[in-house]
């Protein structure tokens, strides 16, 4: 989809994905190596009673789901920033995520006739349906050709 398809409450949801404890541990090691995601002793002895995923991990893999739906993939001209970034729960291995899209705004550029801005509300959820993350960020889109 193009900006000039989208409008303010527009959602859907993406496909599932389930993290798993190599995921977790793969993704600790090389960007976030905090003991409660690398280490199975220091994560039973921390508040979180186990290994739980990074946030940032988490983040994502929120994102791969969005962008593996193809909603905007072929308008999508970068992002200038991600606003509103929480993480409500923690992610453990074997839980699975899924991501609510909802569209907020759509501006056209007053400056490029060619491209505008479209605000996103992200909530990903557990196998639970409990929210785990949300954050909302703002996608530079290419205008429907012609």
């Amino acid at each position: 989809m193009y900006l000039d398809d989208l409008e303010p409450g527009f959602a859907w949801e993406t496909a599932a994905r389930t993290v798993t404890e190599d995921d977790i541990l793969a993704f600790a090691r090389d960007w976030d190596p905090q003991p409660f995601h690398i280490d199975r002793e220091a994560a039973q002895a921390s508040p979180f009673g186990g290994i739980i995923a990074s946030g940032f991990h988490s983040l994502v893999v929120a994102f791969r789901l969005i962008y593996e739906s193809g909603v905007w993939n072929e308008a999508s001209m970068g992002s200038p920033g991600m606003e509103e970034v929480r993480w409500l729960l923690p992610v453990r291995p074997g839980d699975t995520l899924k991501v609510r899209c909802e569209v907020l705004s759509v501006s056209p550029s007053q400056s490029r006739p060619d491209r505008g801005r479209a605000r996103f509300r992200y909530d990903a959820f557990n196998q639970d349906g409990e929210k785990a993350l949300s954050f909302t960020t703002i996608q530079i889109l290419a205008r429907r050709p012609g």
